[in-house]
């Protein structure tokens, strides 16, 4: 079963907040905390940082293209 493509952007911008917000909360969970509890602290992390992340592309996504576009050269 495929997705619809009108929503391409929404599933772009879901997977790609949830691979950003897991390197980088993992990353900061272990230094900030070592391996102590690092399933319970990167979880919450996670969580925070994914929904701030997803909104994030979902609301700057069209500015950056936009942007892109008019920085590269065809």
């Amino acid at each position: 079963m495929k997705i619809h493509h009108r929503y391409a952007h929404l599933l772009f911008s879901l997977i790609m907040s949830m691979i950003v917000a897991g390197i980088v909360t993992c990353a900061l969970t272990l230094v900030n905390h070592g391996l102590e509890g690092f399933f319970g602290n990167w979880g919450h992390s996670f969580i925070i940082a994914w929904v701030i992340a997803f909104t994030s592309v979902l609301l700057f996504a069209p500015q950056v293209r936009k942007l892109v576009q008019h920085l590269t050269a065809q």
